[in-house]
């Protein structure tokens, strides 16, 4: 019995080191482990505002895919615009879009936002994901639209 112990108090003690560590300040109000601060204050945060980060990362998103516009191109005015911030590096995908008809400056602006909104999140939820880098695609004109050429990768075409 005495050697079932000592090995399920090392299991124990090994899943306690790769538990994330509380934000500061606890968790929520009943000890929920997994709770994640808010950072202004030291409080926890609720479903709400976690709803609020998912809200505000998908408004984001939202007002980035009005700006980029795939119609209207010609071939080799098509380019690609990483989206979003993945855990471990990298955007999350990439967005079409056509230079001719697009305001690049206002989707890059945009884009950036919502890379740094998508990573603070991640750094302070302690997100984690695999750290394969995603190449963007290559680009054709197809009647007068951008497309990805590859239909290997994460791919988002504009709305």
């Amino acid at each position: 019995m005495t050697m079932q112990r000592l090995w399920m108090g090392a299991v124990l003690l090994a899943l306690a080191a790769c538990a994330p560590s509380p934000a500061p300040g606890g968790g929520d109000a009943d000890g929920e482990p997994g709770a994640v601060g808010t950072g202004a204050g030291g409080g926890s945060a609720s479903a709400g505002s976690a709803e609020g980060d998912s809200a505000r990362l998908a408004r984001l998103e939202r007002e980035a895919r009005a700006l980029a516009r795939a119609d209207g191109c010609t071939e080799g005015a098509c380019r690609t615009a990483p989206v979003g911030s993945r855990p471990c590096g990298g955007p999350r995908s990439y967005l079409v879009y056509c230079t001719a008809t697009t305001d690049s400056a206002a989707l890059f602006g945009k884009l950036a936002e919502l890379a740094r909104a998508e990573e603070e999140l991640n750094q302070r939820t302690g997100a984690m994901s695999t750290c394969e880098y995603r190449m963007p695609p290559g680009t054709e004109v197809v009647g007068g639209t951008c497309r990805a050429r590859a239909a290997g990768g994460a791919v988002e075409l504009p709305q």
